[in-house]
């Protein structure tokens, strides 16, 4: 279990550092075939949706995840975490997500996640 925290731990990581950096790839290596994001404007986006916005350069700038929480469930698990970052304008702004993680076969995909922002 320690093992699969560390392991979601990093991938926590990697998911903000991907969106900041527009890496898509990163995201295609890590997206369930299946998966659905809701974005801060209320829409629901597919894998192939997601895609397509975080190929867009980030208006964001320094995006960093806060009071990270690992909840894990055999292989499922839920992570809730805050956001610090800066708007286009300058002026500092927080928002939160959920991403939900699942083991299969024998490696962890993200299957949703949920976005707000301030």
């Amino acid at each position: 279990m320690a093992g699969d925290v560390e392991i979601l731990t990093q991938l926590n990581k990697g998911y903000v550092d991907a969106v900041q950096n527009s890496d898509v790839a990163w995201f295609d290596e890590h997206l369930a075939d299946d998966f659905l994001n809701s974005n801060p404007d209320g829409t629901l986006v597919d894998r192939a949706g997601f895609l397509a916005q975080i190929v867009r350069p980030q208006a964001l700038k320094g995006l960093e995840p806060r009071e990270v929480k690992i909840r894990l469930f055999g292989d499922f698990a839920i992570i809730h975490a805050g956001t610090a970052y800066t708007k286009p304008d300058g002026k500092s702004a927080a928002g939160r997500y959920t991403d939900i993680w699942a083991k299969r076969n024998g490696r962890w995909v993200c299957v949703a996640a949920h976005v707000t922002r301030g």
